[in-house]
């Protein structure tokens, strides 16, 4: 089991007296390590599949482990639990969810319904500063402070502090979580119901995190509660590449770990398998400018390695042609793929431009971070009617449900009915039902809206009892959402929207065979899960990414754009604690090359109209000495007469 990993990668395999502390540098094997681990745990130490728990923060990370890890095992591994924070959280809840005062088939908000109703709370349509409010409430949750806890110590934190506590009343009302609940709940359970909490760690006997220095407060209070006194679980982590604490993660839960843990293992994995000794080198060299908890160093045996070489281009748009020429010129003479090659950047509006030069040169490219699956119009239209299936007291998808299509129920219809409803407590859909709500509107009104509410029951009783894919087929034909798509789109959208839903359903009847859960239930989980995670297509095309969102990804060759004061290092991270994260996020940009890594930055950018001088970052500088500059970027002109040059050289060979 442990004969194919280098001697730090089965110490760490074969450690399980006590806790374990994975230092896993970049490119180091991580995930080999966790795979090989659950293996060894079962095959070798005889751990039950069913007691062993992976909990990382991804859904593709999760479905690769498990693909890794049914190649390892001999044996049979139902039971096993590779999933992430709040998939894991969602069981819990899910399982427990009369002590939390929840039916078991309550509904999950997605972001934009949580908005929703925070905005309603604010009583404004300023997205900006409900987004703001929504933030400062999950900060809350995440840190694990309640309405009748937090401390404001501003005006917008004042009004935040009375928006959480209604908000969570509606949540309540709704019979409806959010995803800050799906950790929070069950640690806040655990924190007073010994039995409960028991019962967890009594099943879950093993834990292994992945991604450690990314998790938050809530998220290590629940890692410690499920490994209780005993620790048995191993942490894989790299502070390096702790680049997630504008979201809540503290690479401070290392550090806790040793408090909590006296006697914590922390085994080093710094071979790296992914990059050249040029490219570790600079890594290094960059990194070492942070304060360190534990120092750490990467090393290779690929090989010396190309230089890295740095552009300095005119401006933003010299940039874009100068980093396209490069990355077409480099790709003819290596006669390499278009997905060798990645542009990387700091902020999601400065692919525009290299987007616009990639089709300007008919070269194949994906953008990461695009439009989820799952927020697609369509789609949720089609999941408010599932959500309303498993959760009639859902009152966000009711709305949105009962006018799509519209169906003859008007907007003084909803909003009578919303006005009964809250003032007897109750959902909207109970309200429908009951006489007292009769008697508020005229029989043409209250027909059309009793017929919709005996539809969704008709589709309640056959989601329990029939296959998942028939009912949502037949589901689509009654609502005759195809005509819909075409009278409010032009045909072109609408056939893409229409192969969306199509493909949606598809997908959805043949998960609920697969997993062998009914409608209701696989309705409850679908919240979870991410859009990319399910479409993902591979096919030959350069990668355009954030920082953030080419974390854990590796490419043959890497251009880093934008490598400027005030872009990186952002200019609203200048103070200690947000230079180094930036430097931190640097640092994984550098490591995400494998073989050859370009750097460019630009001389001055237009600002609001008005030309603005750049200066180099700073980071630049910290790479070491083993780099290339190469002076001015090239032109568009001195590019192509280059790439003609070049297809005429191997045509001739």
């Amino acid at each position: 089991m442990v004969s194919n990993l280098n001697p730090m990668q089965s110490s760490a395999v074969r450690h399980i007296d006590g806790p374990l502390l994975v230092l896993a540098g970049a490119g180091s094997g991580k995930t080999r390590v966790i795979t090989h681990k659950i293996a060894y745990l079962v095959e070798e130490c005889g751990y039950s599949p069913s007691g062993i728990a992976a909990i990382t923060f991804t859904n593709k990370a999760a479905r690769e482990m498990k693909e890794r890890v049914g190649k390892l095992l001999k044996g049979d591994s139902k039971g096993l639990v590779i999933s992430t924070f709040h998939s894991l959280g969602l069981a819990i809840v899910r399982s427990e969810a009369s002590h939390f005062g929840l039916k078991s088939n309550f509904s999950i908000l997605d972001s934009s319904d949580s908005q929703g109703i925070i905005a309603s709370l604010c009583k404004t349509t300023d997205k900006k500063f409900v987004r703001r409010i929504s933030g400062i409430i999950s900060g809350w949750k995440n840190s694990f402070l309640t309405p009748d806890s937090v401390s404001p110590s501003s005006d917008e934190e004042h009004l935040a502090a009375k928006i959480y506590e209604d908000y969570q009343a509606t949540l309540q009302a709704y019979q409806s979580v959010d995803f800050d609940d799906l950790i929070r709940l069950p640690v806040a359970l655990f924190g007073k119901n010994r039995e409960v909490l028991e019962k967890w760690q009594n099943r879950l006997r093993y834990l292994l995190i992945d991604e450690y220095q990314d998790t938050n407060l809530c998220q290590y209070r629940l890692i410690r509660q499920l490994a209780g006194s005993r620790g048995a679980f191993t942490a894989v982590g790299d502070d390096d590449q702790a680049i997630y604490a504008w979201r809540g993660a503290s690479k401070e839960n290392i550090a806790e770990l040793r408090k909590d843990y006296p006697n914590l293992e922390v085994i080093k994995l710094e071979q790296n398998y992914r990059s050249t000794v040029r490219i570790l080198k600079a890594a290094n060299s960059l990194i070492a400018n942070n304060p360190k908890l534990f120092e750490k160093k990467l090393w290779s045996d690929l090989g010396h390695g190309e230089r890295i070489r740095v552009l300095s281009a005119r401006d933003e748009e010299h940039e874009a042609e100068a980093v396209v020429m490069s990355l077409l010129a480099h790709k003819f003479e290596n006669r390499g793929k278009y997905s060798d090659y990645a542009i990387l950047y700091r902020g999601n509006h400065q692919a525009r431009l290299f987007e616009q030069q990639l089709r300007n040169e008919r070269v194949p490219y994906k953008v990461s971070g695009g439009l989820s699956f799952f927020e697609r119009s369509e789609i949720k239209d089609i999941l408010s009617y599932l959500r309303l299936i498993a959760n009639p007291d859902d009152d966000p998808a009711f709305v949105r449900a009962v006018t799509t299509p519209r169906r003859g129920i008007g907007n003084q219809t909803l909003e009578a009915l919303g006005r009964y409803a809250g003032g007897r407590q109750i959902s909207m859909f109970e309200a429908a039902f009951e006489a007292g709500f009769s008697g508020e509107v005229s029989e043409r009104q209250l027909e059309p809206l009793s017929g919709f509410c005996n539809f969704i029951n008709n589709l309640r009783y056959r989601a329990e009892r029939e296959k998942a894919g028939e009912v949502l087929n037949d589901l689509l034909k009654a609502i005759d959402y195809e005509a819909h798509l075409y009278d409010m789109d032009e045909e072109r959208q609408a056939k893409a929207k229409w192969e969306n839903v199509t493909d949606f359903v598809s997908w959805m009847g043949k998960k609920s065979e697969e997993d062998g859960k009914n409608l209701s239930e696989i309705s409850q989980t679908v919240a979870l899960m991410s859009l990319l995670d399910k479409n993902e297509s591979e096919y030959d095309a350069v990668q355009l990414s954030t920082l953030h969102a080419a974390k854990g990804l590796e490419f043959r060759h890497v251009f880093l754009v934008g490598v400027e004061e005030g872009i990186l290092p952002h200019q609203e991270s200048m103070e200690d604690a947000g230079i180094e994260e930036e430097r931190r996020l640097m640092y994984v940009g550098v490591t995400r090359a494998m073989e050859s890594l370009s750097i460019s930055h630009c001389q001055k950018r237009k600002r609001a109209r008005e030309w603005q001088k750049c200066e180099p970052s700073r980071f630049i500088a910290e790479l070491g000495e083993d780099i290339g500059h190469s002076g001015n970027a090239v032109t568009r002109e001195v590019g192509n007469a280059r790439l003609a040059m070049l297809k005429s050289a191997l045509d001739a060979k």
